[in-house]
């Protein structure tokens, strides 16, 4: 039996209202709610990693007794259920009382010393649902369920996913909110991680000019999550919150970094989206750089001002730390501090982004002003030809200095890199050119750095993945489970395990995106309909 723990629950205030309904919720940090049972459950997937990690077994996942809480149509002894209350700003605005419109907590499990919030997204209404109906539809749940593991095998901080449910459900959905609404098949994530709580969670009660439970919340990440930081109560409180904020923003700062470095667009980065633990969450409409432009969004609604680009996203996570500055003053009261720990965080991104793009070229540090300009000028090339992310940079992990050497025409020496683009064959002799004089200075830094061959290339195929979890894939297990299969979506779970093996017999899940997926619904644009 597992054992819960429930610690945020206990400490926090809680919505004095039983009744589940669309309503604000003041001076509440949670509700108490159920998840609405569904009609035909039916387990799809499950990762038997996160079992393990909670301390369950395969056999308790795939239960009776787990498929009904894991669908939302019962408990288990120890589970408390309920919604967390939090704001947020959305696309740069006030949004005002956001909280957890879909997503319903079956509360907290310890394991091994580590804690484990667990929570269903899609399981139905709660107060917090505004216009929604708190469900969720099998394409975005199979989007959340792959994604969040092929994550965290990266090694980026992230939520993980438990169990993928088939609802048997219909659930009405506007994909693209062009007056089109279609009833789609509905699904559940189980999701889980050490806190769920997000910048939005202490922003709500600053913008209410709730000290008391703004210094609440506080107190328990304090306690809860950074026991490192030195905390005995009321008398250091204001350099506590001072180091909490730092250290939010160096996670933060970090986490942007490692996003950026495997071409991962989270695309909706509003500060209810944004994790006080330095996590990945909430993944919408999230995708990754096929093509590489710095303007590109994967979010349909953010198509006209392209705030939450990928090359905008460093920026946009100061911006959302600054907000978190503002709802942490009032426990501080004066900006040095505040405004010292997001100094840090731009010096903090640029470190640490600049030592992920040497490791990925395999150059050695210290950066020299001969490296950097080989690394500037290859994420300036790129976004001038059709290039794939993904491929190029696990191309070059392959390549020895003698593969770099140019000996016979330009032509043949881009050769070496060819399955990277996607309009290779139509190159003219500038682009060649473009290129080989790159590969030519490439080539030059690495025998200046004198690393043997074999050592540096075992290290760049470390952080170069061969896999990564495209749009296009996450579409093909969608097809194959309205088919009636699982099989796309096994593999995918089992290839995303491993994403810098070579897995020989999963090719062709590393290959470039299909021309089929360029315009193609849910492969080239995704909108927060979900």
């Amino acid at each position: 039996m597992p054992n819960f723990t429930n610690r945020y629950y206990n400490a926090m205030p809680k919505d004095p209202i039983a009744e589940n309904y669309v309503r604000q919720v003041p001076m509440a940090m949670l509700s108490d709610v159920n998840p609405t049972p569904v009609s035909n459950p039916r387990l799809l997937g499950y990762s038997s990693a996160v079992a393990t990690a909670l301390g369950l077994t395969v056999q308790d996942i795939t239960s009776d007794v787990w498929l009904e809480a894991l669908s939302g149509n019962g408990v288990i002894k120890g589970m408390q259920t309920y919604a967390h209350c939090y704001g947020g700003h959305q696309f740069g605005h006030w949004a005002g009382q956001l909280g957890d419109g879909r997503a319903i907590a079956l509360g907290e499990i310890e394991h091994n010393q580590q804690f484990w919030e667990l929570q269903l997204k899609g399981a139905g209404l709660t107060p917090y649902s505004r216009m929604g109906d708190g469900r969720a539809v099998l394409r975005s749940s199979v989007r959340e369920y792959l994604c969040s593991e092929a994550m965290f095998h990266l090694g980026i901080p992230t939520t993980r996913a438990l169990s993928l449910v088939w609802t048997g459900d219909g659930v009405v959905r506007d994909m693209f909110y062009d007056g089109n609404p279609e009833t789609e098949p509905g699904a559940i994530v189980c999701r889980t991680a050490e806190s769920f709580l997000r910048f939005g969670s202490l922003e709500i009660f600053s913008a209410y000019n709730d000290i008391e439970r703004l210094t609440r919340l506080v107190d328990f990440l304090l306690q809860t999550y950074y026991p490192e930081i030195p905390f005995t109560g009321e008398v250091d409180r204001k350099t506590a919150v001072l180091q909490l904020f730092d250290q939010i923003s160096g996670r933060t700062a970090n986490l942007i970094a490692q996003w950026m470095s495997v071409g991962f667009v989270h695309g909706v980065m509003n500060t209810d989206n944004m994790s006080l633990l330095g996590l990945t969450i909430d993944y919408g409409p999230y995708g990754w750089l096929d093509i590489v432009d710095s303007g590109w969004t994967p979010n349909t609604s953010d198509n006209m001002r392209r705030r939450y680009a990928f090359g905008n996203q460093p920026n946009v996570g100061a911006w959302n730390l600054m907000k978190l500055a503002e709802a942490l003053y009032p426990l501080v009261g004066e900006t040095e501090g505040l405004q010292d720990a997001l100094d840090k965080y731009r010096q903090t991104f640029q470190e640490q982004y600049t030592v992920l793009r040497y490791q990925k070229l395999g150059l050695a540090l210290p950066s020299t002003p001969a490296k950097n300009a080989v690394v500037n000028r290859l994420y300036e090339i790129i976004e001038h030809t059709e290039t794939d992310f993904t491929i190029l940079f696990r191309q070059l992990s392959h390549l020895s200095i003698a593969d770099l050497e140019q000996v016979d025409t330009i032509e043949k020496h881009t050769e070496c890199i060819k399955e990277a683009f996607y309009q290779y064959e139509t190159w003219g002799v500038s682009m060649h050119q473009r290129w080989s004089d790159w590969l030519h200075s490439y080539r030059e830094v690495l025998i200046s750095d004198g690393q043997e061959d074999r050592t540096r290339l075992q290290a760049m195929q470390a952080v170069n993945p061969k896999y990564i979890f495209r749009n296009y894939l996450a579409q093909l297990a969608i097809d194959d489970i309205l088919e009636g299969s699982t099989q796309v979506l096994e593999d995918l779970h089992t290839v995303l395990q491993n994403p810098y093996a070579e897995h020989p017999e999963h090719e062709k899940w590393a290959g470039r995106m299909p021309e089929w997926a360029r315009n193609r619904a849910g492969c080239s644009a995704l909108s927060c309909s979900s």
